[in-house]
């Protein structure tokens, strides 16, 4: 192996993060000689926040480590159900559909669909939440608290992605899916005068957003939400047996 190279072999798990050519088992990168194990992970396009733990010649290491070439190096994947402090998150501008899902099963998520990203780490960090996205630059900024990536392009393979990862608490219909806020029961007499007549005839169990108003109740769409709910709850089950 040239003297210039380090042989680091990443789990399989994170290869969506290496460019296609990059992904086989054991991939050999030009070294400075100097730079950290971490912006040498992170230079091959693998945010840290994704890894699990560094080993050298098995035995863990730090990100600020500094290899030497004949270092045998494994990079692995962060191991679900992951452990974090809160399961409290904030989603970047391109998750909503996630969000509002999030929130459907009880899940405390921030979301807005206009915060830059220094906007979005300030809130992680104030809030003590998770950063979801899919931005990988998002990920690598040095200020960030704690972040994940979001794997999927469709909002079903999203959710089941987060689930899996953080297995967080559930509380379905608790969360209002538009703003965050928690919802009450409320009588139908008190929400008579915001509902169409249909709704008015058809219904009479109802719940009100407590910080912005919105009401809710079990509509024509509640057995597709319930398909929702149902699969998250599983998924979550599954994932904390596994933890045990």
């Amino acid at each position: 192996m040239d003297r210039r190279e380090l042989c680091v072999r990443f789990a399989a798990e994170l290869w969506l993060f290496l460019p296609p050519r990059d992904r086989h088992a054991d991939l050999r990168i030009p070294y400075d000689g100097t730079s950290s194990l971490g912006h040498v992970v992170e230079s091959a396009g693998v945010p840290l926040p994704e890894v699990g733990s560094l080993l050298v010649d098995g035995r863990p290491v730090t990100p600020s480590y500094r290899p030497v070439t004949a270092d045998p190096i494994h990079v692995l994947a962060v191991r679900r159900p992951q452990q974090v402090p809160s399961s409290r998150f904030v989603l970047d501008v391109h998750l909503g559909t996630l969000a509002r899902r999030l929130r459907l099963v009880g899940v405390d998520v921030a979301y807005r669909n206009d915060l830059d990203d220094d906007a979005l780490i300030a809130q992680a960090n104030t809030d003590e939440r998770v950063l979801l996205t899919q931005d990988r630059g998002l990920l690598r900024r040095r200020g960030l608290w704690l972040g994940a990536y979001v794997r999927g392009a469709r909002p079903d393979d999203q959710f089941r992605d987060v689930l899996d990862r953080f297995a967080p608490p559930l509380a379905p219909w608790t969360r209002c899916t538009a703003c965050n806020g928690m919802l009450s029961p409320v009588g139908k007499a008190e929400v008579e005068k915001l509902l169409l007549p249909g709704t008015r005839r058809s219904y009479d169990t109802f719940a009100r957003c407590l910080t912005c108003g919105r009401v809710y109740w079990h509509g024509a769409h509640g057995s597709h939400l319930d398909e929702i709910v149902d699969k998250a709850s599983r998924i979550v089950a599954a994932q904390s047996e596994n933890a045990t």
